[in-house]
């Protein structure tokens, strides 16, 4: 039988890789002894590259396609290997075939809550998690740079330090970009592409492209979401005085529900209850009123002003918020002129600073420009 075995491996050898894995990146041919028969077919299929080394030493690439080994189409192993043309004893070489197709639904996430500055809210606590796909772009520099001589590496080796690229670098590109919070969820393609330009160099590195990349879901933390759906509430109810007569209204209605088929003096009460409610209710917030306006008339101080505070358009970005005081001192330097977009809180859109009813008069005392000689 062993004499069988040593005359079969005289044969022309088949070399080739059939992947059946979903994740496998590097895979190298098993050869007793890692003898190659001169003449042998080498089959590298497509979304392969087939990488020849001797003695650790990177030889001959091959990229997709059917060939027969030999001095001619191995030119670097044939002179590591001081080889003569017609030279046909085997040889021993190390082949690894590497996977260049797309690896897909590759999953990223914050581990932890990462801190963000907000112009609206400061300092906030964000969590990300999305999906991203990636394949080997060059595969010389991928097996010199991470799998080295790992006989079968799959994508769990390296998925790890994919995903921490993505959050640590990919956060700090999104706190630079300055998209505020609460437009953070209508501008996921635009994150996705900042995180994704921001990281490609380092895939680059080793060898590696990456394809796409997508955001799902940015959330605050569970007691900020709460703080913003109570904003978001009274921001819905509007007027508080209309809203507690609605309430009381809503009483008298219950009220006399609760009378169908009782007496009339009882249904009489309850009708007397709701309409007291509602105008204590009234009166609550007219009282409020009147007592701020009494006390202004009295001499009291009024209530101090709360200052604008303005975001300037630079550079494409939203920069600010900066006090009237500092957009002053910027027109002064030229820095910020009639032309400059800028916004503040309660404006529906931005606009010219020269068109701002508070910021015009800064230009005024401006010079012209300079005549052309």
């Amino acid at each position: 039988m062993g004499f069988l075995s040593n005359l079969l491996s005289e044969f022309i050898d088949i070399i080739e890789w059939v992947d059946t894995t979903q994740d496998t990146l590097v895979w190298k041919f098993e050869r007793h002894n890692n003898a190659i028969k001169m003449g042998a077919k080498l089959t590298v299929r497509e979304s392969q590259v087939a990488i020849f080394m001797n003695e650790g030493k990177v030889a001959d690439v091959f990229t997709p396609g059917i060939y027969e080994l030999s001095t001619q189409n191995m030119p670097i192993l044939t002179a590591l290997q001081s080889w003569a043309y017609g030279f046909k004893s085997p040889f021993k070489a190390d082949v690894f075939f590497i996977s260049t197709r797309q690896f897909t639904n590759q999953k990223w996430g914050t581990k932890n809550p990462v801190m963000l500055r907000d112009a609206e809210f400061g300092p906030v606590r964000l969590r990300a998690f999305g999906t991203f796909s990636f394949r080997v772009n060059n595969a010389l520099k991928f097996l010199q740079q991470v799998s080295a001589t790992n006989t079968n590496y799959t994508v769990d080796g390296i998925n790890e330090q994919l995903r921490n690229t993505i959050v640590s670098r990919g956060m700090d590109e999104v706190a630079a970009s300055k998209i505020p919070i609460l437009d953070l969820a209508a501008n996921y393609d635009e994150v996705s592409g900042l995180i994704k330009n921001k990281i490609q160099g380092d895939y680059d590195n080793l060898g590696l492209e990456l394809t796409t990349l997508m955001v799902e879901n940015i959330s605050l933390p569970p007691e900020v979401e709460t703080a913003l759906d109570k904003r978001s509430q009274m921001g819905i109810i509007g007027n508080l005085g209309a809203y507690a007569q609605y309430q009381a209204a809503n009483a008298i209605e219950k009220s006399a529900e609760n009378t169908i088929g009782g007496n009339l003096a009882s249904a009489g009460m309850g009708l007397a209850a709701g309409a007291a409610m509602m105008g204590q209710a009234g009166n609550i917030f007219q009282q409020n009123h009147f007592d701020a306006t009494a006390t202004n008339q009295a001499g009291g101080p009024p209530p101090i002003p709360q200052a604008d505070e303005y975001f300037i358009a630079l550079n494409g970005k939203s920069d600010g918020p900066h006090s009237l005081d500092t957009i002053t001192k910027m027109v002064s330097a030229q820095t910020l002129n009639a032309t400059s977009m800028v916004w503040k809180k309660g404006m529906a859109e931005w606009q010219a600073a020269g068109n701002t009813p508070e910021l015009a008069g800064l230009f005024e005392n401006m010079p012209p420009p300079l005549p052309q000689v």
